[in-house]
């Protein structure tokens, strides 16, 4: 894995040895960050599920002013603080250790906004509505959520809450459904 572009373009990423962690591809965080375009500079950034951490440090790559990894795996969170020492970052970040409901009501509770929040739960995870709930509490009035997920199944915004779908772009077993807030542009 390498970065695919920002500050740390081209230097490797540490990736998880075995099993238990299905990190983000080159090619999907590079659409993921085609996706984006021109929002990442200065952006407050959500890296939900983050695993290896590699989406919220190509988000710090691109000069996101502030990036947030929430993770409850603890070889995961190692790779995290590793794979942060990789280069100079000029934003700031915070690691989160947890449950991810729980973590996202603390933000929330908090009063933590995100221009930007990215999910890649387990693909076989119980409760997408339960995330896209949360997750329309962390966004920023024209933010944008975008969530990692099996092109097999589809991710739909829960009723009664204020997420409307933007568009779904497939990559192979991999889709990425975008969400912002109703009356967001």
């Amino acid at each position: 894995m390498r970065f695919t572009g920002g500050e740390a373009r081209g230097r490797g990423i540490k990736g998880p040895r075995g099993g238990g962690l299905r990190p983000t591809s080159d090619r999907v965080r590079e659409a993921i960050f085609d996706i984006l375009g021109g929002r990442v500079p200065g952006a407050r950034f959500l890296d939900a599920f983050a695993g290896t951490g590699a989406v919220g440090l190509e988000a710090l790559s691109r000069g996101a002013a502030r990036a947030v990894f929430l993770e409850r795996d603890r070889r995961a969170l190692r790779l995290i603080r590793e794979n942060l020492d990789l280069a100079p970052w000029t934003g700031s970040f915070a690691i989160i250790e947890g449950d991810a409901l729980g973590a996202l009501d603390g933000l929330a509770r908090r009063g933590e906004r995100f221009d930007i929040a990215f999910f890649d739960p387990p693909y076989d995870h119980p409760s997408h509505a339960g995330l896209l709930s949360a997750a329309a509490l962390l966004l920023a009035p024209a933010g944008i959520l975008i969530v990692e997920h099996r092109s097999s199944t589809g991710v739909a915004a829960p009723v009664g809450t204020p997420l409307r779908p933007l568009r779904a772009y497939r990559h192979g077993d991999t889709t990425l459904s975008t969400f912002a807030l109703d009356g967001a542009v």
